[in-house]
């Protein structure tokens, strides 16, 4: 290895290289490695050519890591405010960023192995006179050249220290993304991206960030750079997230409450359906708008039962019911209360017309579009119960064998009609799930235990990725595999496969690579 490394933790204080438990890492920097030495006399791919051209190699580097995520339980749930349970991947991407020596026209380059390009801006675009463009103008120009707004997801990390720490980029900077989270799948591929590059970049700068603030920045990107409409729980578990361990986030905003182990008698899988799986898109955006309508609506439902019990005018402004959070609310309130009170639909003309506004800063009304409200309304209410009731049982002694597994996979089970009566299903989705409920019963008929309990979507829905529940070792592993080989008969489709997990930018801090210098 030409480099000498340093390793350093989220504070900038220095820690033991210890890089043997991330095997991706150390692959990333043999890639480094490579790009460092002279180009051989074949013809190179562009992207690597342009990786090599990327760094001067006397010139320290930093790289910081970050890895993709599982959701267990919680998904679209987030921004209501539940409890979500997530899992860090074994999947990640790592960041390497190096600040050019200084001189005039500071510029900003990025090269992603992914997308196979490379992008070049001027620093004085983003950032004119050192001051930032609002967040409007920094979308704008991400998306500018259709082919690069994938660099939104890397660049606008700079456009949010600029804007909310006040950082000012007076150097140019290079920045080389190669990532292992499959795009499209609902991993979160987008926020371990985002996370690998913002600590990276802060690192690079002596920005110290804490793993919260680290994620929140990244959220910021997200919806206010890409223009996604994301909740904070990718964020959190690609920068909090802990081996073996399912970080349990309170999104109220975001409150940690916790890591609950996983269990040595069970395992958890990632199976991808092939079906590509968009946050940005509209059947995830209306889903949360109505969400958010409901809010709005039951709030005001709640208002004039208080006026009405207090023999008021019905003046002043109307309090959002759960402190503003629908997960709040108790699913015995919401049934009795709420749910019946509320429309199936409504129009955005005349939920605007009555109510002005759903209180969401991270989406916006159309008045041409019908949103469903009393079904996206009703899911964090349940979906919250679910995902604390799913931590108590899991945190169960392993004494209670398959009726443990069996309640936690019905809870899981829960979630993914919930899911589907969204609109947020998808036939192959819906298909994996009935294949892990297939391999169950099938070993329940035999008189056996079953070894697969329970499966859901996860993430934003609408395709991507399904969580399966099973027993840890060889006949869980033999089960799942079953799935697998029968989803892809079926479709005629390999799926990805997703085991294992690993620590979060937070655990990990970053490297400082330096070139050795040859002996005299």
């Amino acid at each position: 290895m030409p480099f000498d490394i340093q390793r350093f933790h989220g504070d900038g204080a220095a820690a033991e290289p210890g890089l043997e438990q991330f095997p991706d890492t150390q692959r990333f920097l043999e890639l480094l490695e490579g790009l460092a030495q002279p180009a051989g006399n074949g013809e190179e791919a562009p992207d690597r050519a342009a990786a090599r051209g990327l760094f001067s190699w006397q010139d320290e580097v930093v790289v910081a890591r970050a890895p993709g995520r599982l959701d267990v339980m919680g998904g679209i749930a987030d921004y209501s405010g539940s409890l979500v349970l997530q899992m860090p991947l074994a999947e990640a991407c790592h960041v390497a960023v190096q600040r050019h020596a200084p001189g005039p026209s500071p510029r900003l380059r990025i090269v992603s192995f992914r997308h196979g390009t490379a992008f070049e801006l001027g620093l004085d675009e983003l950032l004119p006179g050192g001051e930032p463009v609002s967040y409007e103008a920094a979308k704008a120009l991400f998306r500018r050249d259709p082919s690069h707004s994938w660099t939104a997801y890397v660049g606008g990390a700079l456009a949010v220290l600029a804007r909310e720490r006040g950082a000012r980029f007076d150097r140019g900077l290079s920045i080389l993304v190669s990532s292992d989270v499959p795009e499209g799948k609902g991993v979160s591929s987008s926020a371990a991206v985002e996370v690998a590059t913002m600590a990276a970049v802060a690192a690079a700068h002596g920005i110290s960030l804490d793993g919260r603030s680290l994620a929140l920045l990244c959220q910021r990107v997200e919806n206010s750079v890409v223009g996604a409409p994301c909740g904070v729980m990718d964020q959190m578990t690609a920068a909090l997230g802990q081996e073996a361990r399912l970080l349990a986030l309170r999104c109220q905003p975001a409150e940690v409450q916790g890591w609950a182990a996983i269990p040595l008698h069970l395992q958890f899988w990632g199976v991808d359906s092939g079906i590509v799986h968009s946050v940005g898109g509209s059947d995830y955006g209306h889903v949360r708008v109505g969400a958010f309508m409901g809010l709005r609506i039951a709030s005001q439902v709640a208002a004039d039962d208080q006026q009405r019990s207090n023999g008021s005018d019905g003046s002043g402004d109307t309090p959002p019911i759960g402190g503003g959070y629908l997960a709040n609310v108790q699913p015995s309130e919401w049934a009795a209360r709420f749910e019946q009170r509320l429309p199936e639909t409504i129009s955005g003309a005349a939920f605007l017309q009555q109510y002005g506004t759903h209180w969401d800063a991270a989406t916006s009304i159309d008045p041409d579009q019908t949103y469903a409200v009393r079904t996206p309304a009703g899911h964090p209410v349940h979906e919250n119960f679910r995902v604390h009731a799913f931590r108590q049982v899991l945190a169960a002694p392993a004494c209670g064998g398959a009726e443990q597994l069996e309640v936690l996979g019905e809870l899981m089970r829960q979630s993914h009609v919930s899911y589907s009566r969204c609109g947020l299903g998808s036939d192959g989705t819906d298909r994996l799930v009935e294949l892990v409920q297939e391999e169950h019963d099938a070993a329940v008929a035999r008189g056996e235990e079953p070894a697969l309990y329970g499966a859901k979507i996860t993430g934003g829905g609408c395709g991507g990725t399904v969580c399966v529940l099973g027993v840890a070792g060889p006949r869980g592993e033999a089960a799942f595999q079953r799935v697998v080989q029968r989803y892809s008969q079926e479709r005629r489709y390999e799926p990805k496969v997703f085991r294992g997990s690993s620590a979060g930018a937070a655990e990990f801090g970053h490297l400082v690579l330096r070139r050795r210098r040859a002996a005299a």
